[in-house]
């Protein structure tokens, strides 16, 4: 039976703990406090999650960070992405060769704009990085929670060791693939979050399909661009990571992101909405990180300058998506930095 550590108490985590325990994984939940821990094990920290209000048998919950450590196989980070870096030096200690680091946040790091996988390696000793992992793709933790079939993807610079990341997180209705471009999957279900914000201003102000379906395509070639920069594939955001997850996101009323662009068309300040909220909304920091870095790069990047107005310079939802779709129109491939046209050097003609 292999032995799991989950690391994070948020929806995502506990659903993702719950579903390896069903299917016969030792699954250890570590809580911050053991207040935590006991309301988690009597089912009422959250009970729209769990709707016999209690964990299978094969999950644990404990607020020893070295129990929930102890001999196991594999830890999932599944943290905000602004509090990976604390949790990550609480875990180091406790890591061996043998054990698997998967990261499921999706997110940026505010100030150094980094990404999770490297927010991990700077912590953890070089010997352990080769067991990096990533897990990342259109995953609404209700839809899974309930059994609803869904897939994933998971990525690892070895190949090896993605197999066995596989192995372990595939579960009856959970479906992984692998993928060994760790960036391409990061940066897919980190910058889906922007756009998936925009989306719900679409929505919000009712502004139909058409422009939604305009929006979400425009911000696939925006991500793709920035992946591209970074060394990403665009293959890989047009996969699972990236335009599944994009549209899962930005069509899903279950969706964080999306609830928050909704919002906002209502008037409500981004403070009062993310405080009333039980779980984050990771677009709001990705915004501010992603349009930090592609000022770093001169990277042109319109949807996400257009975000960050809006949820940081109180740039009105209607203003922000009449100027993303209402911009002069040129070739969808262009923009600046962007390099996209090498990957159609076949065509003589643009």
């Amino acid at each position: 039976m292999p032995k799991i550590a989950v690391i994070g108490t948020t929806s995502w985590g506990k659903t993702l703990g719950i579903v390896l325990a069903r299917k016969g994984a030792d699954v250890r939940m570590w809580a911050r406090t053991e207040e935590e821990a006991v309301e988690l094990r009597e089912g009422g920290s959250n009970p729209i999650l769990l709707s016999d209000d209690s964990f299978p048998a094969d999950l644990s919950v404990t607020s020893s960070i070295s129990e929930a450590l102890a001999y196991v196989n594999a830890v999932l980070l599944v943290v905000p992405s602004q509090s990976m870096r604390q949790n990550i030096k609480l875990v180091k200690e406790y890591l061996t060769k043998s054990m698997l680091v998967v990261s499921a946040a999706k997110g940026l790091e505010i100030g150094s704009n980094k990404r999770m996988s490297q927010v991990i390696a700077e912590e953890i000793g070089p010997g352990l990085q080769s067991n990096i992992c990533v897990l990342s793709g259109p995953n609404l933790s209700n839809e899974v929670l309930d059994g609803l079939p869904a897939a994933s993807v998971v990525a690892a610079a070895d190949e090896a060791v993605v197999r066995k990341a596989q192995k372990l997180l595939t579960a009856p209705n959970f479906c992984v693939y692998t993928n060994t471009d760790v960036i391409g999957v990061e940066l897919g279900g980190a910058l889906k979050n922007i756009i998936a914000l925009g989306a719900g201003m679409v929505d919000g102000l009712g502004y139909g399909d058409n422009a939604k379906a305009a929006l979400i395509t425009r911000g696939l070639t925006e991500m793709a661009a920035l992946g591209t920069a970074l060394g990403a594939s665009p293959l890989t955001l047009s996969g699972l990571a990236g335009l599944g997850d994009l549209i899962a996101t930005c069509a899903s009323s279950l969706s964080r992101n999306h609830y928050v662009g909704v919002e906002l068309t209502k008037g409500r300040s981004l403070k009062d909405i993310t405080d009333s909220m039980t779980n984050v909304a990771e677009g709001v920091s990705t915004t501010i990180a992603v349009w930090d870095l592609a000022r770093q790069l001169e990277i042109e990047m319109p949807i996400t300058e257009k975000i960050y107005k809006a949820l940081h310079e109180q740039l009105p939802p209607s203003q922000v998506v009449i100027e993303i779709l209402g911009a002069e129109g040129r070739h969808e491939l262009i923009g600046r930095k962007w390099g996209l046209f090498s990957l159609f050097k076949h065509q003589r003609h643009y």
